[in-house]
């Protein structure tokens, strides 16, 4: 079922439908539960008694993270609140803050007592959040690598550069250039805090292959391409480079660039259930009555999962109205800022309510809001952009907030409240007894879903193995597979790393390189049967423009010029070939072709 959101600052009257399955990698904190019963295999401590705990009768539950559902389910009583009654628990309300780690300071405190809802709202436009990324180049002092900075440098995108040597890196690239100095056969080199910012990667580090007979100090022999020399291994071998480098790469980068299925905040996925800290925060913070909680069904969900409930009670006596859980200050905090927003899988009551986003430790601090509506009675996924957050204290909203920082988010909040935003009222807003099923909160990335990781690979790399494959009318690389260390075997091996990361990818597997400028005709192929060249140049375009294409996601090809090895390709400086359109080509390729069907064929496939 499709939802719609509303945002204060665009309120919208015809629903804006989104879906996203429930799919992604399930967090270090999920506990793992029994394929039967979906209970905790262990249980830590024993529930304690509940801090909003008002009487014999009535047990509203606080979720922590050492609860096990055994222990919930005891805690069904139902939520009690009475319109009529006057009395203002004043223990409740302190309890409430100490739960969320104190009160504000105490003029602020006693301010947001008697703060009147009709105030008048501030004036002037919300700034807009700041979504540019980092494009990190690894392998940027190589014959493509260096050429795909030049690129990203000329279509004023941020780039950070990934390198072994800084002196030569400078000399090269510039002395300005953001760099980090790191390899990638090395684990301990790639610092997580150094990976910062990067939203996006474009992987050009190759194992070096040399001269045997060693080379000029230009190294005209390498440029020319392996065609025209006897090569051997330089440095580290094609394990290490095309293989655990790979790994390594793909670990120090995977958080900050993001899942194609997204990243599970809150719910349930597979057999885990990844939990938050959640408490009551109703309106007994400014004398009301209304009460809530949130409670786990562990057989609630769509198909038996757990689920949490948000329940209970909403009265407007003593001025009040408005009820919700929020968790607890993230101990680290969030960082979402490779996805586009945030999925609530519910199900719903007809009822509009809010999710609010925290960036800051304060307990009453401005909250990013987005307002969504609900249908009754049906499962439906509701996709809360970042860009609609608008910046909302206390119900209004606020012109000179900073921007919504999706990279330190510190909570989260769900709310049903008589209030939308600026004295308006939320028109589906009714007292009583209420209930929100949520069975997941995730981030996903914002569509059309783009590549977030480029891999420079190499055309041959399944041919080593291919059943029948006459080798002697294959390149050298191939033919020579196992006398360069498993080059080609390796480099399968990294590329399915990346195939299986999770990541949004494109595996660019060029025929061999030449030096030779950009310009010339292309043939993009698919299942690792062309042979020919093409020039570094053309590469490094072609990895730029893939960042930005949807057709070129979770894709595999090979390409290689018109021009054939006993021809130069040649441009006129003063009549440059005009620019390519490579999603030409994108639009052309297939889901899941990589070469690697071929060998399980007992025919060969001819080259």
């Amino acid at each position: 079922m499709d939802c719609c959101f509303y945002t204060p600052t665009k309120p919208s009257s015809s629903p804006s439908p989104s879906i996203l399955n429930l799919q992604g990698v399930t967090s270090s904190v999920a506990r793992r539960f029994s394929e039967k019963t979906f209970y905790p295999r262990v249980l830590s401590v024993p529930l304690s008694k509940p801090f909003l705990q008002l009487d014999d009768r009535l047990q509203p539950t606080v979720y922590q993270q050492h609860l096990s559902y055994q222990s919930l389910r005891s805690h069904k009583g139902i939520i009690f609140a009475e319109a009529g009654r006057q009395g203002w628990d004043v223990g409740r309300f302190f309890r409430t803050l100490l739960f969320f780690n104190g009160p504000p300071s105490p003029a602020k405190f006693f301010e947001s007592l008697i703060a009147k809802l009709s105030s008048p709202s501030p004036s002037g436009p919300v700034k807009a959040m700041d979504t540019s990324g980092i494009v990190l180049v690894a392998g940027a002092t190589g014959g493509v690598g260096r050429r795909v900075v030049d690129t990203l440098r000329k279509k004023g995108l941020p780039v950070r550069v990934l390198v072994r040597n800084e002196d030569k890196a400078r000399r090269m690239l510039g002395p300005d250039i953001d760099l980090i100095i790191g390899d990638i056969t090395k684990e301990s080199t790639l610092v997580p805090e150094h990976f910062k910012g990067v939203k996006k990667v474009i992987n050009a580090v190759s194992v070096i292959v040399g001269p045997k007979e060693g080379d000029t100090p230009d190294r005209a022999k390498y440029s020319q391409g392996i065609k025209f020399f006897e090569p051997e291994i330089k440095g580290d071998s094609p394990e290490k480079v095309e293989f655990i480098g790979m790994k390594n790469l793909i670990n120090a980068v995977r958080l900050g660039v993001g899942f194609r299925s997204g990243k599970l905040i809150y719910g349930c996925e597979e057999n885990s259930f990844k939990d938050l800290a959640w408490g009551a925060l109703d309106d007994v913070v400014m004398g009301g009555v209304s009460e809530s909680t949130l409670q786990i069904d562990p057989t609630g969900g769509e198909n038996g999962e757990p689920v949490g409930l948000f329940k209970g009670v909403v009265s407007t006596a003593n001025n009040g109205g408005f009820t919700s859980i929020r968790t607890k200050n993230f101990a680290v905090p969030e960082d979402l800022s490779a996805y586009g927003g945030l999925e609530l899988r519910i199900k719903g009551d007809g009822c509009r309510y809010k999710l609010i986003v925290r960036t800051s430790r304060d307990w009453d601090t401005v909250g990013y809001t987005a307002s969504f509506d609900t249908v009754e009675g049906q499962w439906q996924s509701v996709r809360v952009p970042f860009t609609s957050l608008a910046p909302v204290f206390r119900a209004r909203t606020v012109s000179d907030a900073p921007p919504f920082d999706p990279s330190s988010i510190i909570s989260l909040q769900l709310m049903f409240s008589k209030f939308e935003y600026d004295g308006k009222l939320n028109p589906t807003f009714k007292e009583g007894a209420f209930q929100l099923p949520v069975s997941g909160i995730r981030a996903y990335l914002k569509d059309p879903i783009t590549p977030r990781f480029i891999h420079v690979s190499s055309a041959g790399v399944t041919r080593p193995d291919r059943p029948g494959l006459d080798l002697s009318k294959q390149p050298p690389a191939v033919r020579l597979n196992k006398e360069l260390g498993f080059i080609l075997t390796f480099k399968l091996k990294g590329e399915d790393l990346l195939r299986e990361s999770g990541m949004p990818y494109t595996i660019v597997r060029p025929c061999a390189l030449t030096e030779e400028p950009a310009g010339a005709d292309l043939i993009f192929d698919q299942g690792d049967n062309i042979t020919g060249k093409i020039s570094r140049e053309e590469v490094a375009r072609i990895c730029v423009a893939a960042l930005e294409s949807p057709y070129a996601c979770d894709k595999t090809f090979e390409v290689k010029s018109v021009i054939p090895f006993s021809e130069t390709y040649t441009v006129d400086p003063e009549n440059p070939p005009p620019g390519k359109d490579y999603n030409i080509y994108f639009k052309e390729l297939k889901d899941g072709i990589t070469g690697k069907e071929a060998l399980e064929q007992q025919s060969p496939i001819p080259v």
